[in-house]
């Protein structure tokens, strides 16, 4: 049985381990050794796409070709001959897209399916189910609350993939901190139940953080929402920007009707201002029926723990013929999207499709060249696509 490595308490693999291909299945150390010792070196083209997706999805949001790239230009350093193809990073696709392709001497690469299908596998994933909710939640505040339901050592990855999905926010500090962008949240019920009262409490977070963040109180630690609410936003008037209702499913009976209730006495008393958040255990669908009523979403399960789509990568050209296993096509291939309606449309290599998308639009090649190292997997530019894809979707 292996140790965990020296000087270390965290059950992870380092980046050099990644790297040195160890990380694999190990049929693929033992595909790659018969070969050497056969003498055998082909050149074959390899592609990676999904044939299905979960659940009702109808697309996707292809995320994790940071870290693919990543690998492949850490691999190319070590005199790996590789070419990359790939669509951009936030692009939206389909089952049976093609959506990154590797070609090269198969002993370069064969190592490192298990991780790069890793890489795109859980991300994509995380990516695709916070656009989800960004298109539920149409222009209302949608924060990430995922990292505490995961191993801390993916929470990069985890907030990343959210906030190319759409998301405004990121709770945890050092996710934040690698995005650049300001941590947000409000307050735990570990604040409130040390101080002893929800209106101290909040009293304190705008004293000291008031300058810094909203001031958005948690109603839900000791007594019913409305009158905590209500309390709350006579305290602090005009200071309080907002309540939040992280109310237990236990204790939650009708949360749209709490939550009405909790609208209708602060309009009642004059405040308007305050905004509602909700959070806690809270879904897409969630979001869907909820969104008329309040003004964010904190979401932490649903984000961490999405469906992965399940890529896989084929061998579909060897030595510059086509070839594939059964129930694949083979050859090289381009992908091509509609932007009015984001409809793809898969062609041989260097084909064009023909004529209009259904809608109307004119295809736009999605597939090009990518040199690791010089291609652009900023998460900015990915969340872009994101944005102006679902505002097509809504349009």
């Amino acid at each position: 049985m292996s140790a965990k490595k020296k000087g270390s308490f965290l059950n992870v693999v380092s980046e050099e381990e990644i790297v040195s291909g160890v990380v694999t299945d190990v049929y693929f150390e033992r595909t790659k050794d018969i070969l050497k010792k056969k003498g055998i070196s082909k050149r074959v083209r390899a592609e990676i796409m999904t044939k299905g997706f979960p659940e009702d999805w109808e697309w996707a949001v292809f995320a994790g070709l940071d870290e693919a790239m990543g690998l492949l230009e850490a691999l190319r350093a070590r005199g790996a001959d590789l070419k990359i193809r790939t669509i951009p990073e936030g692009s939206f696709f389909r089952p049976w897209d093609t959506v990154l392709e590797i070609e090269g001497p198969y002993e370069d690469f064969c190592l490192y399916e298990t991780v790069l299908l890793g890489f795109l596998c859980q991300a994509t994933g995380i990516a695709t189910m916070a656009a989800r909710c960004r298109l539920a939640a149409a222009e209302k505040i949608l924060l990430s609350f995922g990292a505490r339901r995961m191993h801390p050592a993916i929470s990069p990855m985890i907030d990343r993939s959210a906030f190319l999905g759409g998301f405004d926010g990121i709770s945890v500090i050092s996710s934040a901190q690698r995005l650049g962008v300001p941590p947000m949240g409000t307050m735990p019920h570990a604040l409130i139940l040390v101080m002893g009262d929800t209106v101290e409490a909040t009293l304190a977070f705008k004293e000291y953080f008031g300058d810094k963040a909203k001031v958005i109180s948690l109603i839900d630690t000791f007594n019913d929402e409305k009158f905590e609410a209500m309390r709350v936003a006579e305290a602090l008037g005009k200071e309080l920007a907002g309540i939040r209702l992280d109310t237990p499913g236990s204790r939650r009976g009708d949360f749209e009707r709490i939550i009405r209730e909790v609208r209708w006495e602060l309009n009642l008393r004059g405040h308007t201002n305050v905004g509602v958040y909700v959070s806690g255990g809270l879904g897409e669908y969630d979001i869907y029926k909820l969104e008329p009523l309040v003004d964010g979403f904190g979401l932490g399960t649903a984000l961490s723990s999405a469906r992965t789509v399940d890529f896989a990568m084929d061998i579909v050209e060897v030595d510059g013929k086509p070839l594939a296993k059964r129930g694949k096509n083979s050859g090289a291939k381009d992908l091509f999207a509609c932007p009015e309606c984001h409809a793809t449309k898969t062609t041989a290599m260097g084909k064009k499709p023909f004529g209009f998308c259904v809608c109307g639009g004119l295809w736009k090649k999605l597939t090009e060249e990518a040199v690791p190292g010089e291609y652009d997997t900023s998460v900015e530019a990915a969340r872009r696509r994101v944005i102006r894809a679902l505002a097509a979707l809504r349009a």
